[in-house]
C-alpha cells in the first residue's frame, strides 16, 4: 500500500458466526486477527508467523500491521508535547 492511500480492510478480514465462533479472521483462513496481532506483539517475525500459519501470505501480515496502525491512530488519545509537559508540571 502506498503512503497516503486508504485501504479497505473488509477485503482482508471477515467475521462469520460459522468460522471461529464469529471472531474476526483473515479472509479465506481460519486464522484469527487477534492471534496474528498477539504473535507480532510477542516479537515473532513475518517468516515465523508464515511458518506457523501456512495459509497466510506476507501481504496479509502487512495488512494486519496497517490495520493496527490505523486503529491506533483513530482510537488512542494522543497527548501533545504541551499537554504532557503540563501534566508533569501540575
Amino acid at each position: 500500500m502506498a503512503p497516503g492511500n486508504t485501504m479497505d480492510f473488509a477485503n482482508y478480514f471477515q467475521r462469520d458466526p460459522q468460522i471461529c465462533g464469529g471472531e474476526t479472521v483473515l479472509k479465506g483462513t481460519r486464522v484469527p486477527l487477534r492471534t496474528v496481532l498477539a504473535r507480532l506483539a510477542e516479537g515473532y517475525s513475518f517468516d515465523e508467523i508464515l511458518q506457523d500459519f501456512p495459509s497466510l501470505f506476507e501481504e496479509q501480515l502487512r495488512v494486519v500491521v496497517a490495520f493496527a496502525a490505523t486503529s491506533a491512530k483513530e482510537d488512542l488519545p494522543l497527548q501533545t508535547a504541551q499537554s504532557i509537559n503540563e501534566a508533569q508540571a501540575g
